[in-house]
């Protein structure tokens, strides 16, 4: 199965080549790992599962770049910095500061459209009003994510799957198919999305 396709050549990051940005302080390559082997025996299989969904053998569709940039930006959606944190070291080999970035920027501008566009899906208005209103926010981010607009629409998509929003996830999956993306590669980045929440729970009831 390829990889999803890129749709354009990524645009210029805020960094010079090679330049690196504010990194995961205290996570080496190995805490990942370290996180995965304390989850408890009664989430065996989510730590069967963390370690199959950030393998290319178990996210068919998706190449190392898209894998990792889905991971990261679903583990800081997820809200558990420890595990954000080592999710970017893992994935230092496979992510630039550029996608490292997008993925940061998918988690922060989604976070708030989630909630925005959950609301104008759930909320009970016969007459569809709310949908006539202007937005009035900020949404630069998705027109200029810096990196392959197919790979940032993934994070956003996975993102999207966390926070819940139909709205949201109904679009993104329509742009990714319209553009030559498999089903399977959206299922790819969904199964890391549910993967990364459900660790992230435990891992914060285990801590507490």
């Amino acid at each position: 199965m390829d990889a999803v396709p890129s749709s354009a050549a990524p645009a210029s990051a805020p960094f010079g080549p090679g330049a690196q940005i504010p990194g995961p302080e205290g996570a080496g390559p190995e805490a990942l790992e370290q996180l995965r082997s304390s989850l408890p025996d009664y989430a065996r299989d989510l730590r069967l599962n963390l370690g199959s969904v950030l393998s290319s053998a178990g996210t068919p569709g998706l190449n190392d770049r898209q894998r990792w940039g889905v991971a990261l930006a679903t583990a800081i959606a997820a809200r558990h910095a420890p595990l954000a944190r080592a999710v970017e070291a893992a994935g230092a080999q496979h992510l630039d500061a550029a996608h490292v970035t997008a993925a940061r920027t998918a988690a922060a501008i989604m976070g708030m459209n989630n909630v925005y566009y959950r609301f104008l899906h759930l909320v009970e208005d016969e007459e569809d009003g709310y949908r006539g209103l202007p937005a009035r926010l900020r949404m630069n981010a998705l027109s200029a994510p810096g990196i392959d607009a197919l790979d940032f629409e993934l994070a956003c998509l996975a993102v999207s799957a966390i926070n819940g929003c139909g709205l949201c996830i109904s679009s993104h999956e329509r742009k990714l198919r319209s553009h030559g993306v498999s089903r399977e590669a959206v299922q790819s980045a969904v199964r890391i999305a549910a993967v990364i929440h459900a660790v992230a729970g435990v891992l914060d009831y285990t801590a507490s």
